[in-house]
């Protein structure tokens, strides 16, 4: 059964897939975060078909679909070479992927299959299906930028051999991909790079990344909040609905073709800030501690919308205050 807090937001997000009504709808790393708010989205009108091999997936995140005439869940591999030899699709949701530092850090080999061969695999079904396909890239694509807030043109200040590249450079790569695709053979593609998200369904485990799921589940335990460094790296944070709406809009909208875009909140805020209002918010009793900073942490966050305003009519409508007290009454309920 559906939490109401998130069945509240999938009713609106149900709106805005009407126009894939009768579709056959592919997407990969379903059972994840953001994936399995697009299948309950999707479902609604359209045939869905959730790929995932639960290596960050959750079967808890997709199971009250069971025995859902329009949904069917499989548990594929995308980072094994011939994943897409079968399937029948019209639109392709590319969201697998491990997207937590310290998940993807402990997996790098495992974070580059995913990117390549499930990139690859993922176009290749666009390409014999003739299918739209949207891929699921990263604010990280742009490092530790030099420009911000960052707009879609910015090139990057990526470490190509660091810590963080094989999600980095793994995800530019799938942008390449799916250009390459477009130029060669015509593929409608579409990219979003998403900034940082939280809500309901997010993961709280990895001692680093993710600080919004772990301050709370550290704070509903009254135990101390761990923040890298200083605290004065910045991040925007968007709402789950929010970042799931725009991936919709991005993904059925005519002029998107071909385009990138950003999605994600235009707010900053310094994880320090962070902490210490999700203790108000949990009138927790916790202190905060202060652990080394990672290698290559990116100093700065922030997404320059302007063009998603200006193609999607798309902008954040949950601000930080109300989506975190959302997610705390869903880390409190789970």
């Amino acid at each position: 059964m559906l939490h109401r807090i998130i069945k509240k937001d999938i009713l609106k997000l149900q709106k805005d897939v009407e126009d894939a009504e009768g579709q056959r709808v592919l997407i990969t790393g379903g059972a994840g975060f953001l994936g399995s708010w697009l299948c309950d989205a999707f479902v609604h009108k359209s045939k869905v078909t959730c790929y995932d091999n639960l290596a960050t997936g959750k079967v808890e995140n997709i199971e009250h679909q069971k025995g859902n005439k329009n949904f069917e869940y499989k548990r594929i591999d995308v980072s094994t070479r011939d994943w897409y030899a079968n399937g029948k699709f019209d639109l392709i949701l590319h969201l697998a992927s491990r997207p937590s530092p310290d998940d993807y850090q402990k997996h790098p080999v495992d974070t580059l299959a995913v990117s390549t061969n499930g990139m690859i695999g993922a176009l290749e079904l666009a390409r014999r299906n003739d299918a739209k396909l949207l891929f699921a890239s990263t604010s990280e694509v742009y490092g530790d930028p030099k420009v911000v807030p960052t707009p879609e043109t910015y090139w990057g200040n990526v470490n190509p051999i660091g810590l963080r590249s094989c999600y980095d450079e793994g995800k530019r790569v799938g942008e390449a991909m799916c250009m390459a695709y477009r130029r060669q053979y015509g593929i409608d593609v579409r990219i979003t790079r998403i900034f940082n998200t939280y809500g309901p369904r997010i993961r709280a485990t990895g001692a680093y990344g993710r600080a919004v799921p772990r301050f709370i589940v550290q704070a509903l335990g009254n135990k101390p909040l761990t923040v890298h460094g200083e605290g004065k790296q910045t991040r925007s944070l968007c709402y789950v609905s929010d970042t799931v709406s725009a991936m919709v809009k991005a993904f059925l909208h005519k002029k998107a073709a071909g385009q990138v875009f950003n999605v994600g909140s235009p707010r900053e805020i310094a994880i320090l800030e962070l902490a210490k209002m999700i203790i108000r918010l949990t009138k927790a009793k916790s202190k905060i501690v202060h652990l080394p900073l990672a290698p290559d942490d990116p100093k700065r966050r922030c997404p320059d919308i302007g063009k998603a305003k200006k193609v999607l009519a798309w902008s954040p409508s949950v601000d930080l205050d109300e989506g975190l007290k959302r997610t705390i009454i869903w880390f409190r309920d789970s």
